[in-house]
């Protein structure tokens, strides 16, 4: 017996399982809401911070370089240590965040505590990673499909609750009711989700951590300040030259190191590739409608297509959205284990395609965009859930956390690069409204068609996935007798 761990869900069925499900879900879903606490902030920034508007754009920059840093690196040192253990840093990290957060009245603490909730990006890939060491076969898909979904679950669902507490409370509260739910979060995972025994063991490549951050920063750099900057401007080509040869350097060390940061050769098989190339491009095309859609709903009326709504009524048309990516995931799920993940994340490219071509048509009502963010986000739910069980079908269980994380990493860079790209057409396609300028009907029709062309390039990408279904998942060590012992 002592092979066995005697952790929390290590003894019990499904319904410990679920609870284990829950909680990281939970977690997941915590961590994403990160993505649209400042929102409801963004014009108020400059006044509440004592700061001009192009610094205070800093306060969103800092928590996407904080995430692009981590997620890798997170994701490795979960293979090594312990996945739980660094997912409990991560929500440390959060916490501290939204309280240092909670206490700035100035710009530097609030860069300061947006980066230390940025750390906390790798709880989603760290999650999805402890499902596959502690579940039954039989519930992984549909709890990774659920746990990858609560991605873009908490930015949908975040966006009203933020704009409710930013217009009824002190903007503070914001991050007070952030940290207390990264508190909640942490005490549940501490106390309901075991410690995986899968590890890798071995060195910790900093080089590797080093030269990867230096890249992405760069890289991400350029491309969110870019359009500020000037895109021929000599800082944003310095960094983005400077990306390119360090990513050449980094990937020559990777290469020769016998400990890498990212298995170049395991990351370069064809099943992993190719859903790592569809997601960045999926999440180019997944955030053309989280910038389109609140500004539709926000314009006035009396430019002629805007629809004249608060901020918290944009927040609450968005809302649903996160429900129908909630609700997609055991269907995500199901449709995987019938026909692979394969179909299931073609179907969701195409079923996003559908909801943007939708979109060119019906513009001009709140139901008009209810449905169309509803159609889009069934897509997302459906390709969200089969994206880490490509993943994991071709990768080795010790370096699951690892892979998880990169794919993670290249959604967030294509949702990055749909910014920049759809701050460009929405900049240069314009109307005058008064002293004001503002993005033009055709500017918005003009990036949801960009939207809808992404998935498109995304379904091509998963086409030419591997046709079989992936290989069954190595159970981790002592998992085939928990199994055993929960099975009816």
């Amino acid at each position: 017996m002592p092979d066995v761990p005697a952790h929390p869900a290590g003894a019990s069925g499904p319904p410990r399982a679920n609870t284990v499900v829950v909680v990281l879900a939970m977690a997941g879903i915590v961590v994403s809401l990160m993505q649209t606490l400042v929102i409801p902030l963004i014009p108020a920034l400059p006044k509440l911070l004592h700061a001009p508007a192009a610094d205070t754009a800093w306060a969103i920059t800092a928590t996407l370089l904080a995430a692009a840093v981590a997620t890798p690196t997170v994701g490795r040192l979960g293979d090594m240590y312990g996945k739980r253990r660094m997912l409990l840093i991560s929500l440390v990290m959060l916490v501290a965040g939204s309280a240092v957060g909670g206490l700035s009245d100035s710009l530097t603490p609030m860069i300061v505590g947006r980066a230390l909730q940025g750390l906390a990006s790798g709880v989603i890939p760290l999650g999805i990673s402890i499902m596959r060491d502690e579940l039954p076969a039989e519930r992984l898909p549909g709890a990774t499909a659920l746990m990858s979904a609560s991605l873009g679950v908490g930015g949908a669902l975040g966006l009203p609750a933020a704009a409710l507490l930013a217009e009824y409370a002190d903007w503070h509260m914001l991050f007070w009711t952030a940290a207390a739910l990264g508190v909640v979060a942490t005490v549940l995972v501490m106390r309901l989700v075991p410690e995986s025994q899968v590890r890798t063991g071995g060195r910790f490549d900093a080089v590797g951590a080093a030269g990867l951050s230096v890249a992405l920063a760069c890289l991400l750099l350029a491309i969110s300040k870019g359009a500020d900057w000037g895109w021929a401007d000599g800082l944003t080509l310095g960094l983005s030259g400077g990306a390119v040869v360090v990513l050449a350097l980094w990937g020559w060390w990777e290469l020769r190191t016998t400990e890498p940061l990212v298995d170049l050769r395991t990351t370069a098989r064809r099943q992993v590739l190719l859903t790592n190339i569809a997601s960045a491009v999926f999440g180019f095309a997944m955030f053309a409608m989280s910038l389109v859609l609140p500004q539709l709903l926000q314009l006035p009326k009396a430019t002629g297509y805007g629809l004249g709504q608060t901020m918290l009524a944009a927040g609450l048309v968005m809302g649903p959205s996160g429900l129908v990516m909630m609700a997609m995931a055991p269907l995500s799920a199901r449709i995987s284990k019938t026909r692979g993940p394969k179909v299931t994340l073609m179907l969701g490219a195409l079923v996003v395609a559908a909801g943007y071509a939708l979109s060119l048509a019906l513009m001009s009502a709140i139901w008009h965009l209810v449905l169309v963010s509803a159609v889009i986000s069934a897509g997302i739910g459906l390709a969200y859930g089969a994206m880490p069980a490509l993943v994991m079908g071709a990768v080795p269980v010790s370096e699951t956390a690892a892979a998880n994380s990169l794919n993670t990493l290249m959604r967030s860079i294509g949702t990055s690069v749909s910014s920049a790209v759809s701050g460009v057409v929405l900049s240069q396609m314009t109307i005058a409204f008064g002293p004001a300028t503002l993005p033009s009907q055709d500017g918005f029709r003009v990036v949801m068609a960009i939207g809808a062309a992404a998935a498109l390039v995304a379904l091509a990408f998963a086409a030419f996935l591997p046709g079989r279904r992936p290989t069954p998942l190595t159970p981790a060590p002592g998992r085939d007798l928990r199994q055993a012992r929960s099975a009816p």
